[in-house]
């Protein structure tokens, strides 16, 4: 008897399917912001168990949960359950417009749209601030450096300019203040690099790219390079440097690092130039770097 009412009827397939596609786009927002599911659990009280299953589609989660899971990515609850896109019918008909359309098509909208509303009135420029964006272990900070002194440019860690704007560490911004506290530093941050700095060379916090905002801006006023590595690559040099943060504790370190790359992928390639620093000793990393920046520059001019 107790068996019969501990068993669960199974759901029906609209709300399988349904499961199944939250439980994917919970993963991708996940590997999007570089989130363990332990780093997940921790933002929201809920168990990894659940939300183990609530990935694989097989958990039926409460609403306050799916709220809580949105605040920790900082994204609309819409987002996560659904197409945020169903909102109005401006939306949809938008919506319409551009679907099926090519990545080049989307592309040419986006920039489109920023013009119209003023976000990109300054790409006449932007061979003048070049933006290194990537995994860390990409050779940011290293070749960034090296860029700059070549261009004679001040060379700008976004990440010291974003401690400098909250008055305290990036440890602390995320344990006193949380992730939407963070995402405000970060845009407040770049913007006002660019306003200081009419000319740089910018290293970027792997993650900005998943902040639609920051990174608009960004690829509307900057010169955006990829640099680029395999995952391998990426933990061997930040463990080189004795940070062996990446794996305290993480048997799956390695598998969550590809997540990462590969949930960022597609947002890093939208960079003006990639450069791929793997199998590269550090000087011909830099001098192909230096000579695809002097192309882009003549191009350019």
């Amino acid at each position: 008897m107790s068996e019969a009412l501990d068993r669960v009827p199974a759901p029906p397939l609209r709300e399988t399917a349904f499961l199944t596609s939250l439980g994917e786009r919970v993963r991708r927002l996940r590997a999007i912001r570089g989130m363990t599911r332990k780093g997940l659990a921790q933002a929201t009280g809920v168990s990894e168990r659940h939300l183990a299953n609530l990935e694989q589609g097989v958990g039926n989660a409460s609403i306050l949960v799916l709220l809580q899971i949105a605040r920790a990515f900082g994204c609309a609850l819409a987002e996560l359950v659904g197409d945020v896109t169903t909102g109005s019918p401006e939306w949809l008909l938008i919506r319409d417009l551009l679907e099926g359309r090519s990545e080049d098509e989307l592309q040419r909208a986006r920039q489109a749209l920023t013009q119209m509303f003023g976000v990109g009135g300054e790409r006449a420029g932007r061979m003048r601030r070049i933006a290194l964006i990537g995994l860390r272990g990409a050779g940011k900070s290293t070749l960034g450096q090296m860029l700059a002194d070549d261009l004679d440019y001040p060379f700008v860690e976004l990440n010291r300019e974003i401690e400098r704007v909250a008055g305290c560490g990036l440890l602390e911004i995320h344990n006193l203040y949380g992730p939407s506290a963070y995402r405000r530093y970060e845009r407040r941050a770049l913007e006002e690099a660019m306003q200081i700095y009419p000319e740089m060379v910018l290293a970027t916090p792997g993650g900005l790219v998943s902040e639609p905002a920051a990174y608009n801006l960004l690829l509307e006023r900057c010169y955006t390079i990829w640099l680029r590595a395999t995952p391998e690559d990426h933990m061997g040099r930040v463990m080189a440097q004795g940070d062996f943060r990446p794996m305290s504790g993480n048997n799956e370190a390695m598998a969550d690092l590809k997540r990462i790359l590969s949930g960022r992928e597609a947002f890093y390639a939208k960079a003006d130039l990639t450069w791929n620093t793997s199998g590269l000793s550090l000087e011909a990393s830099f001098a192909g770097l230096r000579d695809q920046v002097r192309k882009a520059a003549s191009a350019l001019a």
